[in-house]
Protein backbone atom coordinates (compact mmCIF):
# COMPACT_ATOMS: atom_id res chain seq x y z
CA UNK A 1 0.00 0.00 0.00
CA UNK A 2 -0.69 2.45 -1.50
CA UNK A 3 -1.28 0.92 -4.94
CA UNK A 4 -2.67 2.35 -8.16
CA UNK A 5 -6.21 3.11 -6.88
CA UNK A 6 -4.95 4.81 -3.71
CA UNK A 7 -2.39 6.93 -5.56
CA UNK A 8 -4.93 7.87 -8.24
CA UNK A 9 -7.32 8.90 -5.45
CA UNK A 10 -4.65 11.11 -3.87
CA UNK A 11 -3.85 12.67 -7.25
CA UNK A 12 -7.50 13.49 -7.89
CA UNK A 13 -7.78 14.89 -4.38
CA UNK A 14 -4.88 17.35 -4.58
CA UNK A 15 -5.13 18.25 -8.28
CA UNK A 16 -7.75 21.02 -7.90
CA UNK A 17 -5.60 22.79 -5.30
CA UNK A 18 -2.28 22.42 -7.15
CA UNK A 19 -2.85 22.46 -10.89
CA UNK A 20 -2.62 26.00 -12.22
CA UNK A 21 -1.32 27.37 -8.91
CA UNK A 22 2.03 28.98 -8.17
CA UNK A 23 4.30 27.04 -5.84
CA UNK A 24 5.42 29.81 -3.55
CA UNK A 25 7.45 27.60 -1.22
CA UNK A 26 8.20 24.00 -0.37
CA UNK A 27 8.61 23.98 3.39
CA UNK A 28 10.13 21.14 5.40
CA UNK A 29 8.05 20.48 8.52
CA UNK A 30 9.74 19.98 11.90
CA UNK A 31 9.97 16.19 12.26
CA UNK A 32 12.10 14.01 14.51
CA UNK A 33 11.15 10.77 12.74
CA UNK A 34 13.12 8.94 10.06
CA UNK A 35 13.49 11.44 7.18
CA UNK A 36 12.23 10.82 3.69
CA UNK A 37 14.76 10.27 0.95
CA UNK A 38 14.91 13.63 -0.85
CA UNK A 39 16.86 14.15 -4.10
CA UNK A 40 18.60 16.52 -4.72
CA UNK A 41 19.54 17.97 -1.32
CA UNK A 42 16.69 19.91 0.26
CA UNK A 43 18.28 23.37 -0.14
CA UNK A 44 18.72 22.93 -3.90
CA UNK A 45 15.31 21.27 -4.17
CA UNK A 46 13.46 24.16 -2.52
CA UNK A 47 15.37 26.83 -4.43
CA UNK A 48 14.61 25.26 -7.79
CA UNK A 49 10.86 24.84 -7.24
CA UNK A 50 10.25 28.20 -5.58
CA UNK A 51 7.95 30.37 -7.67
CA UNK A 52 7.25 27.82 -10.40
CA UNK A 53 3.75 27.21 -11.74
CA UNK A 54 2.20 23.77 -11.35
CA UNK A 55 1.34 22.73 -14.89
CA UNK A 56 -0.20 19.33 -14.11
CA UNK A 57 -0.71 16.75 -11.34
CA UNK A 58 -0.64 13.19 -12.63
CA UNK A 59 -0.08 9.58 -11.62
CA UNK A 60 2.78 7.45 -12.92
CA UNK A 61 2.28 3.85 -11.78
CA UNK A 62 2.28 4.18 -7.96
CA UNK A 63 3.79 7.68 -7.86
CA UNK A 64 2.38 11.20 -7.71
CA UNK A 65 3.86 13.40 -10.44
CA UNK A 66 3.74 17.19 -10.09
CA UNK A 67 4.79 18.82 -13.35
CA UNK A 68 6.20 22.31 -13.00
CA UNK A 69 7.18 24.65 -15.81
CA UNK A 70 10.89 23.77 -15.53
CA UNK A 71 10.99 20.61 -13.39
CA UNK A 72 9.06 17.55 -12.24
CA UNK A 73 8.43 16.59 -8.61
CA UNK A 74 7.87 12.87 -8.02
CA UNK A 75 6.48 11.64 -4.70
CA UNK A 76 6.48 7.89 -4.18
CA UNK A 77 4.37 7.11 -1.09
CA UNK A 78 5.63 3.54 -0.72
CA UNK A 79 4.19 1.99 2.46
CA UNK A 80 2.70 4.84 4.50
CA UNK A 81 2.99 8.07 2.52
CA UNK A 82 0.02 10.38 1.97
CA UNK A 83 -0.73 13.62 0.14
CA UNK A 84 -3.27 15.66 2.08
CA UNK A 85 -5.24 18.88 1.90
CA UNK A 86 -6.26 18.94 5.54
CA UNK A 87 -6.34 17.18 8.92
CA UNK A 88 -3.19 15.00 8.93
CA UNK A 89 -3.55 11.79 10.96
CA UNK A 90 -0.74 13.05 13.23
CA UNK A 91 1.30 16.24 13.35
CA UNK A 92 4.58 14.54 14.24
CA UNK A 93 4.65 12.69 10.90
CA UNK A 94 4.13 15.73 8.68
CA UNK A 95 7.07 16.00 6.30
CA UNK A 96 6.53 18.81 3.79
CA UNK A 97 4.14 21.63 3.02
CA UNK A 98 3.56 22.85 -0.52
CA UNK A 99 2.59 26.53 -0.10
CA UNK A 100 0.50 27.54 -3.11
CA UNK A 101 -1.26 30.64 -4.39
CA UNK A 102 -3.79 31.22 -7.15
CA UNK A 103 -4.65 34.87 -7.39
CA UNK A 104 -5.50 35.95 -3.84
CA UNK A 105 -6.24 32.39 -2.71
CA UNK A 106 -3.74 30.45 -0.60
CA UNK A 107 -3.66 26.70 -0.26
CA UNK A 108 -1.43 24.09 1.35
CA UNK A 109 -0.83 20.51 0.29
CA UNK A 110 0.92 18.32 2.85
CA UNK A 111 3.15 15.28 2.56
CA UNK A 112 2.69 12.92 5.52
CA UNK A 113 4.56 9.67 6.13
CA UNK A 114 4.42 7.63 9.31
CA UNK A 115 7.35 5.30 8.59
CA UNK A 116 9.47 7.61 6.46
CA UNK A 117 9.83 5.15 3.58
CA UNK A 118 8.54 7.51 0.89
CA UNK A 119 10.75 9.39 -1.55
CA UNK A 120 10.59 12.90 -2.97
CA UNK A 121 12.57 13.57 -6.13
CA UNK A 122 13.07 16.62 -8.31
CA UNK A 123 14.26 16.20 -11.87
CA UNK A 124 14.14 17.87 -15.24
CA UNK A 125 11.48 16.75 -17.71
CA UNK A 126 14.17 14.91 -19.67
CA UNK A 127 15.50 13.21 -16.55
CA UNK A 128 11.95 12.16 -15.66
CA UNK A 129 11.45 10.53 -19.07
CA UNK A 130 14.63 8.51 -18.54
CA UNK A 131 14.12 7.66 -14.84
CA UNK A 132 10.53 6.48 -15.27
CA UNK A 133 10.43 5.62 -18.95
CA UNK A 134 9.61 2.36 -20.70
CA UNK A 135 12.95 0.80 -19.73
CA UNK A 136 12.02 1.17 -16.06
CA UNK A 137 8.22 0.83 -15.96
CA UNK A 138 5.91 -1.28 -18.05
CA UNK A 139 2.61 -0.02 -19.46
CA UNK A 140 0.11 1.29 -16.93
CA UNK A 141 -2.33 -1.35 -15.69
CA UNK A 142 -5.27 0.76 -16.87
CA UNK A 143 -3.80 1.35 -20.32
CA UNK A 144 -2.20 -1.95 -21.35
CA UNK A 145 -4.04 -3.89 -24.06
CA UNK A 146 -4.85 -7.56 -23.70
CA UNK A 147 -2.52 -8.32 -26.62
CA UNK A 148 0.42 -6.58 -24.95
CA UNK A 149 -0.36 -8.19 -21.61
CA UNK A 150 -0.40 -11.61 -23.26
CA UNK A 151 2.91 -10.95 -25.02
CA UNK A 152 4.60 -9.79 -21.82
CA UNK A 153 3.34 -12.74 -19.78
CA UNK A 154 4.56 -15.18 -22.44
CA UNK A 155 8.11 -13.97 -21.73
CA UNK A 156 8.22 -15.02 -18.06
CA UNK A 157 8.02 -18.41 -16.39
CA UNK A 158 7.25 -16.92 -13.00
CA UNK A 159 3.98 -17.57 -11.20
CA UNK A 160 1.30 -15.20 -12.47
CA UNK A 161 0.88 -13.51 -9.07
CA UNK A 162 4.60 -12.73 -8.93
CA UNK A 163 4.60 -11.52 -12.53
CA UNK A 164 1.76 -9.07 -11.87
CA UNK A 165 3.86 -7.43 -9.15
CA UNK A 166 6.76 -6.76 -11.55
CA UNK A 167 6.54 -3.05 -12.33
CA UNK A 168 8.72 -3.50 -15.41
CA UNK A 169 6.12 -5.88 -16.81
CA UNK A 170 3.02 -3.91 -15.86
CA UNK A 171 2.91 -0.77 -13.74
CA UNK A 172 0.58 -0.04 -10.85
CA UNK A 173 -0.62 -3.42 -9.55
CA UNK A 174 0.50 -4.32 -6.04
CA UNK A 175 0.03 -7.22 -3.67
CA UNK A 176 -3.52 -6.51 -2.57
CA UNK A 177 -5.07 -5.98 -5.98
CA UNK A 178 -3.11 -8.83 -7.60
CA UNK A 179 -4.84 -11.29 -5.26
CA UNK A 180 -8.25 -9.76 -5.93
CA UNK A 181 -7.71 -9.68 -9.71
CA UNK A 182 -6.69 -13.33 -9.91
CA UNK A 183 -9.62 -14.39 -7.77
CA UNK A 184 -12.13 -12.66 -10.03
CA UNK A 185 -10.39 -14.09 -13.10
CA UNK A 186 -10.49 -17.59 -11.53
CA UNK A 187 -6.75 -18.07 -12.07
CA UNK A 188 -4.49 -19.85 -9.58
CA UNK A 189 -1.78 -17.50 -8.26
CA UNK A 190 0.84 -20.23 -8.79
CA UNK A 191 0.00 -20.83 -12.47
CA UNK A 192 3.00 -20.21 -14.73
CA UNK A 193 2.48 -16.90 -16.54
CA UNK A 194 3.94 -18.06 -19.86
CA UNK A 195 1.54 -21.02 -20.08
CA UNK A 196 -1.66 -19.03 -19.67
CA UNK A 197 -3.98 -19.19 -22.67
CA UNK A 198 -5.24 -16.06 -24.37
CA UNK A 199 -8.69 -16.74 -22.89
CA UNK A 200 -7.28 -16.79 -19.35
CA UNK A 201 -5.18 -13.67 -19.92
CA UNK A 202 -8.27 -11.95 -21.28
CA UNK A 203 -10.04 -12.79 -18.00
CA UNK A 204 -7.14 -11.28 -16.04
CA UNK A 205 -7.22 -8.17 -18.22
CA UNK A 206 -10.96 -7.66 -17.75
CA UNK A 207 -10.76 -8.29 -13.99
CA UNK A 208 -7.84 -5.89 -13.65
CA UNK A 209 -9.66 -3.08 -15.40
CA UNK A 210 -12.91 -3.61 -13.54
CA UNK A 211 -11.38 -3.96 -10.07
CA UNK A 212 -8.91 -1.09 -10.36
CA UNK A 213 -11.55 1.29 -11.75
CA UNK A 214 -14.06 0.30 -9.09
CA UNK A 215 -11.43 0.72 -6.38
CA UNK A 216 -10.77 4.25 -7.64
CA UNK A 217 -14.51 4.92 -7.53
CA UNK A 218 -14.51 3.82 -3.87
CA UNK A 219 -11.37 5.92 -3.20
CA UNK A 220 -9.08 2.99 -2.47
CA UNK A 221 -8.75 0.52 0.37
CA UNK A 222 -8.09 1.46 3.99
CA UNK A 223 -6.88 -1.65 5.82
CA UNK A 224 -7.03 -2.46 9.52
CA UNK A 225 -3.96 -0.37 10.33
CA UNK A 226 -5.86 2.69 9.09
CA UNK A 227 -2.78 4.14 7.39
CA UNK A 228 -4.16 4.94 3.95
CA UNK A 229 -6.38 8.02 3.83
CA UNK A 230 -7.60 10.15 0.94
CA UNK A 231 -6.62 13.81 0.53
CA UNK A 232 -9.28 14.87 3.05
CA UNK A 233 -8.02 12.38 5.66
CA UNK A 234 -10.97 10.06 5.15
CA UNK A 235 -11.01 6.28 4.74
CA UNK A 236 -11.33 4.64 1.38
CA UNK A 237 -14.13 2.08 1.24
CA UNK A 238 -13.06 -0.53 -1.29
CA UNK A 239 -11.88 -2.80 1.52
CA UNK A 240 -15.55 -3.68 1.95
CA UNK A 241 -15.48 -5.19 -1.55
CA UNK A 242 -12.45 -7.44 -1.02
CA UNK A 243 -13.11 -11.11 -1.69
CA UNK A 244 -9.83 -12.73 -0.64
CA UNK A 245 -7.20 -10.29 0.60
CA UNK A 246 -6.37 -10.82 4.31
CA UNK A 247 -9.30 -13.24 4.63
CA UNK A 248 -7.40 -16.44 5.42
CA UNK A 249 -9.72 -19.10 6.86
CA UNK A 250 -12.90 -17.21 6.00
CA UNK A 251 -15.54 -18.74 3.68
CA UNK A 252 -15.11 -17.79 0.03
CA UNK A 253 -17.75 -15.23 -0.95
CA UNK A 254 -17.80 -16.56 -4.49
CA UNK A 255 -18.27 -20.32 -4.16
CA UNK A 256 -19.44 -20.30 -0.52
CA UNK A 257 -18.12 -23.86 -0.10
CA UNK A 258 -14.36 -23.41 0.34
CA UNK A 259 -12.16 -21.28 2.61
CA UNK A 260 -9.59 -18.66 1.67
CA UNK A 261 -5.98 -19.84 1.90
CA UNK A 262 -2.78 -17.90 2.35
CA UNK A 263 0.58 -18.74 0.79
CA UNK A 264 3.81 -16.77 0.48
CA UNK A 265 5.15 -15.81 -2.94
CA UNK A 266 8.24 -13.63 -3.40
CA UNK A 267 8.12 -12.77 0.32
CA UNK A 268 4.54 -11.49 -0.04
CA UNK A 269 1.27 -12.96 1.21
CA UNK A 270 -1.07 -14.30 -1.45
CA UNK A 271 -4.73 -15.03 -0.70
CA UNK A 272 -6.89 -17.23 -2.91
CA UNK A 273 -9.71 -19.76 -3.02
CA UNK A 274 -8.46 -23.26 -3.98
CA UNK A 275 -11.85 -24.19 -5.44
CA UNK A 276 -12.50 -21.06 -7.50
CA UNK A 277 -8.87 -20.70 -8.59
CA UNK A 278 -7.82 -24.15 -9.74
CA UNK A 279 -4.43 -24.41 -11.40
Amino acid sequence: MPELPEVETMVRGIRPAMQGSKLVELRACPCTKKPLNVTPALEEFTQRVRGQKVEAVERKAKRIVIRLKEDVIVFEPRMTGLALLTDPPSLEHLRFEFCLTRGKQKQSVWIWDRRGLGTLRLMSHQEFDVALGENVLGPDALEISVDELLARLKETKRAIKVALLDQKLIAGVGNLYASEILHEAKISPVAEASKLSRQRVDRIHKAMNRILREAIQYEGSTLNDGTYRNALNQNGSYQNKHCVYAKEGEPCKTCETSSIRRIVQAQRSTFYCPKCQKR
